[in-house]
């Protein structure tokens, strides 16, 4: 850690006129998907249009791209997504439920790391799409003194369209910081025991709230082009594992716990099955109850509490499904911040 002598904010034995140092800190900068500003029309384009336009999220050339997204895709779309928003809007704080969470997450995380390692951590959050951006929190952590910053994508699964990019705009922003931190990136937890331990307390929790056990439970995992595992991407494999993991942590047997993909976009054909047509399957076949949950979604969001709770619900409920129970998010649950805070501490191995 830096030498300053007490008091002054100089460094030891330098001379009077050498401008002010911060005392050396650690920073921890968790990151998630991002958020809109609000569910307005030209909040919402802003916001699908950085997000839209990140080739790790649509990797096709801008020549052909740009012209159909900003001139078609962005005139509509963000009615239509806007109007599904304001479903979910946390109104009392005018902000999404993503970015309730995600603070309430950072203070519990924040909470339990100063009180082992004291206020030479710092904990923050960042979003990679929308406010705050990860360049203004890398800002924020330098001129506090962080010599030192653990980066911590919120997704327990490896993507090029979430890990990655998240990544991608945390090293782009230490390339404008004239004093650049030494950095380190948080891998994918998806087989953490602890992480395991805490999606499977949230299913007994939610289990043990309903009058019968569904007949099976269906782990609804973000969506991917088919091509991008071709190409290497290991995000199917982890999922698959989470779900066996998770199964057999519980002590049940096989066939009782589906993997489905959703949040289907474009024409290329993506992972299947898709959770909004397996759903409605699984009632045709008979089984009446079903319960769904989104393990690879680190806190609640658009694509759980409307696309799952809403859509892919309506779905089963249409083809005949009786009771369709929702598990949330792990969100800031005890044994989630607990499993967050033990990934933390691993990552940040001879650091402190």
């Amino acid at each position: 850690m830096t030498d300053i002598a007490p008091g002054t904010g100089r460094l030891a034995h330098a001379p009077t006129d050498h401008p002010p140092v911060k005392q050396a800190k650690i920073g921890i900068l968790l990151a998630n998907l991002g958020t809109p500003d609000g569910y307005d029309y030209w909040s919402m384009r802003r916001y699908l249009s950085e997000f839209l336009s990140d080739k790790r999220v649509v990797d096709i050339p801008d020549w052909k791209w740009q012209p159909l997204l900003q001139l078609i895709i962005l005139t509509k779309r963000p009615f239509t997504s806007g109007a599904n928003y304001k479903l979910i809007w946390n109104h009392e704080k005018n902000e999404s439920p993503l970015l309730t969470i995600t603070k309430a997450q950072t203070a519990a995380i924040a909470a339990a790391v100063v009180a082992k390692h004291g206020s030479s951590i710092v904990v923050d959050f960042a979003m990679r799409y929308g406010n705050p951006s990860t360049e203004s929190k890398v800002k924020a952590m330098v001129a506090a003194g962080c010599e030192k910053i653990l980066f911590f994508p919120l997704y327990p699964h490896y993507a090029g369209a979430t890990s990655a990019t998240a990544n991608d705009a945390f090293f782009a922003a230490l390339m404008r910081e004239k004093r650049q931190p030494a950095a380190r990136t948080v891998p994918e937890y998806f087989d953490h025991s602890a992480y395991i331990e805490a999606l499977a307390q949230s299913v007994e929790r939610a289990y043990a709230g309903l009058d019968h056990k569904p007949d099976v439970l269906v782990t609804s995992y973000h969506g991917m082009p088919i091509r991008y595992l071709m190409e290497g991407d290991p995000y199917h494999c982890q999922c698959a594992k989470t779900s066996r993991l998770l199964r057999e942590r519980l002590g049940w047997d096989k066939g009782t716990i589906d993997v489905t993909f959703q949040s289907v976009f474009g024409r290329e054909e993506w992972l299947k099955p898709y959770t909004v047509k397996h759903v409605a399957e699984l009632a045709k076949q008979g089984k009446k109850r079903i319960a769904v949950m989104a393990p690879a979604f680190s806190a609640d969001c658009i694509e759980t509490l409307e696309e799952i709770n809403g859509e892919i619900r309506e779905s089963f409920e249409h083809a005949g499904g009786e009771v369709f129970t929702y598990i949330p998010c792990l969100n800031d649950e005890a044994a989630h911040i607990s499993a967050l805070v033990q990934v933390i501490e691993e990552n940040l191995a001879g650091w402190i």
